[in-house]
């Protein structure tokens, strides 16, 4: 089975809610915080900082891990 990846654009990711698939710890809901690029000449975003709303825990995510739809969904369920 192929994994669906979604496409995110830089103006909208950052504060943008986002649900997790298999919470954890009580983690289910997060706010992308902060964007973090890439000092390669042509700039892509490299990480995103997620803000968990229960715990106020912080994590870095590769870029790749919040366009996975097995482990993200967009908005909060």
């Amino acid at each position: 089975m192929k994994l669906q990846k979604r496409i995110l654009s830089p103006k909208k990711l950052l504060n943008s809610k986002w649900t997790a698939i298999t919470p954890s710890n009580k983690e289910k809901h997060f706010i992308v915080t902060k964007l973090i690029w890439s000092e390669a000449p042509i700039q892509v975003i490299e990480m995103i900082e997620l803000g968990a709303v229960h715990s106020k825990r912080m994590q870095l995510l590769l870029r790749q891990q919040l366009k996975d739809v097995s482990l993200f969904t967009e908005g909060w369920r």
